[in-house]
């Protein structure tokens, strides 16, 4: 074939496209491969059995999930709270403006997060909580999102975003958990 430019330009395309085109297929499946639970780091957590009765600190393996196992386990709108640290339109939920006694757990892998027990009515449109049901079922660490620095709450189990904390709470902690609905599932009747 005899030379020509376009030959030229459309070999320089292939050498240029082709490693991004392959990078970009590594990551398509290093994104949607599934983690290995046996790799997972140790954590420990509090459990408490649906009554609300505390079982003691254990030791579990992080849930470890790929962005397509969590989708498909999760709604849409708990995938982006949850997963993508997206927040609840306030007032939109239930949680709330919910007075009945029992426990929440995430959504996510069922840590128990929350209790009726702390919960109080904040007028912010978000449930609102006084404190964790145990500390050890979550952490936090610093937010620099939308321009604000804030404190992120997030289950120690899976990893997933709750919501955040801020220092303008009722007595006796002085904090306000600000956790969004999508981040919960709501056990009736625990006694914690």
């Amino acid at each position: 074939m005899p030379y020509s430019r376009n030959n030229d330009v459309t070999r320089r395309r292939a050498l240029v496209i082709a490693p991004v085109a392959a990078g970009g297929l590594a990551a398509l499946f290093w994104r949607t491969e599934e983690p290995s639970a046996a790799s997972a780091p140790l954590v420990t957590v509090v459990e408490f059995d649906d009554k609300g009765v505390k079982q003691g600190a254990v030791q579990r393996r992080r849930v470890l999930r790929s962005e397509r196992a969590w989708r498909s386990a999760l709604t849409t709108q708990q995938y982006w709270v949850t997963r993508r640290g997206t927040t609840d339109t306030p007032f939109t939920g239930t949680f709330y403006q919910q007075h009945a006694a029992g426990l929440y757990r995430c959504v996510c892998c069922g840590n128990a997060v929350f209790s009726s027990n702390t919960k109080f009515d904040s007028n912010t449109g978000w449930p609102s909580y006084w404190a964790p049901l145990a500390t050890e079922n979550i952490f936090t660490q610093t937010d620099t999102s939308y321009g604000m620095t804030r404190t992120e709450v997030l289950c120690r189990l899976c990893d997933a975003h709750l919501g955040h904390v801020f220092d303008d709470g009722p007595p006796p902690t002085r904090l306000r958990y600000c956790i969004n609905e999508s981040a919960l599932r709501f056990v009736a009747g625990a006694s914690v």
